[in-house]
């Protein structure tokens, strides 16, 4: 769970020009090495130069909107991209007067093909060195040094050459004829950023948090020689867009407690770094780092109304430990509007998340996890689950609080003493704090595949508001999009992950409620990597279980994968005083249909029902699907009772009530 901004972690607001064309000679880029970067292209979806290491060469090219030499460039490109599988080929867009919408639109008009990446603030297109529009380079990925540099028209010769020969005899610079690009930070002295003014109120206000005594990251911020030494490593992770570990795009809904770098932060620190990193503070005077890191506290919401322990776990050193879900008796003698809990991992590298909610019994065997209410879950860079102003959640007295642990092994065991605090309010609240899970049990992830797409989605039967939404998926899991499809067929992207981190995952909390008036479907689509270059799937203990060869099906553990958005909202005409279970029940019952319906077109096709199962495996999981999609397929035509060829919500419905009754005749007998 790691979320933020791509574009507003990418840059420097440098403002560039378009000049008349020109053939102005420019220094050759061969040689240089190429930096690491992410940027986002047309469609949402985050590219990583250093990505993808399998690949024998990269291509990046200049582009401009409207431009001929550029459109020309891609149209030479896509013919090399046609005669060499395999090479990655980034279209880079660093005009200030192009955003990704005028970006998404030019791709369309021109016919382009290729990944058009925005890049918002000009940070890589003025690192890269580009001059012109169209200007092309190759990169090799074994060293990251530009082998070519020249006009786009030449890629496909120099390419085929470099691929056969893994080196071009003739790398000198071919001048470009294009229109000439002009970046307004190239060449300015950035010597003069303050770190005191100017670096340490953003270190404050986006890092420390978590780089300080008592955080969660690996080193702390507690001076400027601390933030000196790992300079190169922050501007490397800003670039990269890993810190901050906010992954969710800016360029859509806004978001509460945004932790993405602004445009301005973003490019204060690149230039600091870049211009070495210059102190101002004077010989014996104060580094107001040092007096601004306290360490921090225990609880960061303050003092708990109650913390409760979870019951120990002793985790082994390696192997794969199963979900385990603990209850313990509830300690609450009266009834309580529950308005936020913390959890307190005992090991942060071994306890991947924890989730928590309340059970009407204590179970017999001190284990059960299906609760009737959720208390709120932990990921790394998800501590806390805080409801809104005027919104809470009624926990009842007695009964049990249930967890589900996901552990890790981290090469050494250890025993989780984990704990969980919670924060309660008097006052009955004028919201009831719903959650609703998109998810698709039935994913199959094809083996050796870079871009796999699954999609989910639920429908609302009367009007809501959104709150917030959490992206959870396992290894292969690499981009994932919150799309709102409304009743008169207007789509508005609410949430977008350009790049999905397993190691980061949070709640994405909008800065204001989202009206969903009643027939909207809010659609999660989900992109997972299984392929060589996902590098999570190598050097893990459970190896053989994670090699890019497997066909991968839904399951708890990190090798397996999961489709699981979690969305926080209210209906609009529920009160503490009026609470609407009837909507909550309309709303699941439709979910065996919206967890498998692909084309979202309100019915089941034969090829949405999939019915292959992990080998070894006697039900995918206990949410599995495919057992069930078995009864469906094997009596299709009869559940199909108008022969349209797709089963309806009724046409389900029956069906269920059908097996129910027959299952239960079978236990009679």
């Amino acid at each position: 769970m790691r979320m933020k901004t791509l574009l507003a972690m990418l840059a420097g607001a440098s403002a560039l020009t378009l000049a008349a064309c020109s053939s102005e000679p420019a220094a050759t880029l061969v040689g240089k090495k190429v930096d690491d970067y992410m940027l986002v292209d047309q469609t949402g979806m985050g590219h990583i130069l250093r990505y993808d290491t399998q690949t024998p060469a990269i291509v990046l090219a200049s582009y401009v909107n409207e431009d001929e030499g550029s459109r020309a460039a891609a149209k030479a490109l896509q013919a090399a991209a046609a005669k060499h599988a395999g090479v990655v080929f980034h279209l880079i867009n660093s005009a200030d007067a192009d955003t990704r919408d005028t970006i998404a639109a030019e791709v369309k008009e021109a016919g382009i093909t290729l990944p058009v990446l925005d890049d918002e603030y000009q940070l890589i297109g003025n690192s890269l060195g580009f001059s012109y529009a169209g200007e092309a380079v190759i990169v090799n990925p074994k060293t990251w040094e530009i082998v070519f540099h020249g006009p786009a028209s030449k890629v496909e010769a120099a390419l085929g050459e470099f691929v056969a020969a893994g080196k071009i005899a003739t790398p000198e610079y071919t001048e470009v004829a294009g229109t000439k690009l002009t970046f307004a930070d190239r060449g300015k002295d950035f010597s003069t950023i303050s770190y005191s003014k100017d670096v340490v109120p953003i270190l404050m206000a986006k890092c420390v948090d978590c780089h300080q005594p008592n955080g969660i990251a690996p080193w702390h911020m507690t001076n400027y020689q601390m933030v000196k030494t790992f300079a190169p490593m922050i501007r490397e992770a800003i670039r990269r867009d890993r810190m901050p570990p906010f992954d969710a795009d800016n360029h859509y809904r806004a978001f509460e407690k945004n932790e993405n770098l602004t445009a301005e932060e973003t490019k204060t620190l690149i230039h600091w770094i870049e211009a070495g990193a210059p102190s101002d503070i004077a010989e014996g005077g104060e580094d107001p780092l040092v007096k601004g890191v306290a360490g921090r506290p225990d609880w960061p919401l303050g003092e708990p109304d109650l913390v409760v322990s979870i019951p120990a776990y002793d985790v082994p050193a390696a192997g794969v430990v199963d979900y385990q879900i603990p209850a313990v008796k509830s300690p609450l003698t009266e009834g309580k509007w529950l308005k936020a809990t913390t959890f307190k991992p005992g090991n942060r590298q071994g306890v991947h998340h924890i989730l928590a909610g309340w059970l009407p019994k204590m179970p017999a065997n001190g284990r059960g996890f299906d609760w009737e209410i959720s208390m709120g879950g932990y990921a790394v860079g998800n501590e806390s689950n805080i409801a809104p102003d005027n919104w809470a959640t009624w926990v009842p007295a007695g009964g049990a609080i249930s967890f589900q642990m996901h552990y890790t092994p981290i090469g050494k065991a250890f025993t989780d003493d984990s704990k969980i605090a919670f924060y309660f309010q008097d006052e009955a609240p004028d919201t009831l704090k719903r959650q609703v899970v998109i998810a698709d049990p039935s994913i199959t992830i094809a083996p050796n595949t870079a871009r796999h797409h699954e999609t989910a989605y639920v429908l609302f039967p009367a009007d809501a508001q959104i709150y917030a939404a959490q992206v959870h998926a396992h290894y292969r899991g690499y981009a994932s999009k919150l799309t709102a499809v409304y009743p008169d067929g207007k789509e508005e992207i609410l949430l977008n992950m350009p790049h999905y981190d397993f190691n980061w995952q949070r709640d994405y909390i909008f800065d204001e409620l989202i009206d969903i008036p009643a027939g909207t479907k809010l659609v999660a689509d989900y992109w997972y990597d299984n392929s060589v270059n996902n590098k999570a799937l190598f050097g893990d203990n459970t190896k053989e279980r994670t090699t890019p060869e497997r066909k991968i099906f839904w399951g708890d553990q990190s090798f397996q994968e999961m489709l699981f958005t979690a969305v926080q909202f209210r209906w609009k005409d529920e009160t503490a005083e009026n609470p609407r279970e009837d909507l909550m029940d309309q709303l699941r019952q439709t979910q065996i249909l919206t967890m498998s319906d692909d084309n979202r077109d309100d019915k089941l096709q034969e090829s949405e029902l999939r019915t292959e199962m992990e080998e070894g495996a006697v039900n995918v999981t206990s949410d599995g699907i495919a057992p069930l999609h078995q009864q469906f397929k094997a009596n299709f035509a009869m559940i199909d009772a108008d022969k349209d060829g797709g089963l309806s919500m009724q046409e389900i419905g029956a069906a269920m009530q059908q097996m129910q009754q027959q299952q239960g005749g079978g236990r009679g007998r």
